[in-house]
């Protein structure tokens, strides 16, 4: 669950959850719970943050009786899980920009933890807005352009209250403004649009590359720690075709 709205990171993303479905079930899980906890209620119907989240997890491949499970346990009075949401920030090699979101119940654990990380891989973590500056919050859903018109996709984003709509080579890319990225998910969703990817993130207004091939690789090992920890939901950078810097 990391990267920016390229769709070479989507992929590299993708490939992650298919070979660390357990983690991702474990993280989203997490996520769910906060938002009963947060949201005051089970019910997807009345907390519009936990119905996100739950279209998150089908779009992961979440079975549905594992969340009602989770939401069941986090609903009941017994439950004594309490996470807390931190955002970190920081920079990789060469400067690149990196947000990591986490949900910890130990954040002296989780920033340990995170120092270590960027600090091993030639990088440094932050202060509170040292790098969110250079992104912006975006509803982003990808659907692939297979047996799709391009021009009636658009018309259809664009109905729903997209706010840009970009053609790649193999997806369509449809961005919306933060507070209107659930509207336009249910209506495409309605009009039987599947998503490659589809989530509020943090895209960066602009990219860095990294010529150094052994910082590349760095970049790549400081990425993978990030989102192999318990601790941490999601990460953002700017760091541009890790794909091809890392080959």
């Amino acid at each position: 669950m990391s990267g920016h709205s390229k769709w070479n990171n989507i992929k590299r993303k993708k490939e992650k959850t298919d070979s660390q479905r357990a983690k991702i079930f474990t993280k989203i899980g997490r996520e769910i719970a906060v938002a009963v906890k947060e949201g005051g209620s089970g019910d997807p119907n009345v907390n519009s943050r936990l119905k996100d989240v739950i279209a998150k997890a089908k779009q992961n491949n979440v079975p549905n009786d594992n969340i009602e499970r989770i939401i069941k346990k986090a609903s009941g009075e017994g439950n004594s899980d309490n996470f807390e949401s931190i955002q970190y920030e920081g920079y990789g090699p060469c400067g690149v920009a990196v947000i990591v979101e986490t949900l910890t119940d130990n954040r002296n654990r989780t920033a340990g933890d995170l120092r270590h990380y960027f600090d091993k891989f030639g990088g440094n973590l932050g202060t509170p807005g040292c790098v969110s500056f250079m992104f912006q919050k975006k509803g982003v859903l990808v659907i692939e352009k297979e047996g799709r018109e391009e021009d009636q996709v658009m018309e259809d984003a664009l109905e729903a209250g997209a706010s840009d709509f970009q053609a790649d080579e193999d997806v369509f890319e449809i961005q919306t403004e933060p507070e209107d990225f659930s509207g336009v998910r249910d209506d495409l969703a309605a009009k039987g649009y599947e998503f490659v990817s589809a989530e509020v993130e943090q895209v960066p207004d602009t990219y860095s590359r990294i010529e150094d091939a052994d910082l590349a690789v760095k970049m790549g090992k400081l990425l993978e720690m990030l989102e192999d920890n318990d601790d941490v939901q999601a990460v953002w950078h700017n760091w541009e075709n890790p794909d091809e810097d890392e080959a």
